[in-house]
């Protein structure tokens, strides 16, 4: 039995494994917005310190050597999650082939859950990898929300401590947690009600 009361356990997917990455600038930003809420906790799921295999096995065979070791590292922490937030850059237009690589090794821990996005990049700051992962978050049964956080010129837009420069980006990131929270208690508090058909 689900306890509806219970805090919200959020799952934060940190996509880039690139050398170098900005990655941990945004995703530490972010993990101070979620530590000031006592509506969530958060489990990061950092791609580039959990390596998942890459290549899939045929449909019904068993998994390649290793992978289930690899697996066990991260697919029960997506499916303990009750929501999901994605850090990502953009990389040629699209997401990092290690968030596919991640959304394409599960399903059912994806099913009737709301992902969230913060995207960071150049010019579009991420926006067209955010506009390509929801229809794939749509085909694992996901419900991506609305709301988004968006840094334009990333690395222009953080202090060398750490705090962002405009205070619009927290702004807009206390409303994306709001409406993960709502969408996340909705969501899990109808499949306590009724098993999710995917």
């Amino acid at each position: 039995m689900t306890d509806t009361t219970a805090p919200l356990r959020i799952a934060v997917l940190v996509g880039s494994t690139r050398e170098g990455r900005f990655a941990p600038v945004v995703t530490n930003w972010l993990t101070a917005h979620l530590a000031r809420r006592d509506d969530m906790t958060a489990d990061f799921v950092d791609l580039a310190e959990t390596q998942l295999p890459t290549a899939l096995p045929a449909f019904g065979q068993d998994l390649p050597p290793g992978s289930a070791g690899l697996l066990a590292e991260v697919s029960p922490r997506l499916a303990a999650a009750d929501a999901f937030i994605f850090v990502t850059p953009e990389y040629n237009h699209s997401f990092p082939a290690s968030l596919k690589n991640a959304i394409d090794w599960h399903n059912e821990q994806w099913h009737g859950k709301p992902v969230a996005f913060v995207s960071y990049g150049g010019l579009s700051g991420g926006l067209r990898a955010v506009a390509h992962l929801r229809p794939v978050m749509a085909e694992v049964n996901a419900m991506t929300i609305r709301n988004t956080v968006s840094f334009h010129d990333a690395w222009s837009r953080f202090e060398e401590s750490g705090a962002v420069k405009d205070p619009a980006a927290d702004t807009a990131a206390k409303a994306l947690l709001d409406q993960l929270a709502w969408w996340g208690h909705a969501l899990r508090d109808a499949k306590a009600v009724r098993s999710y058909v995917a």
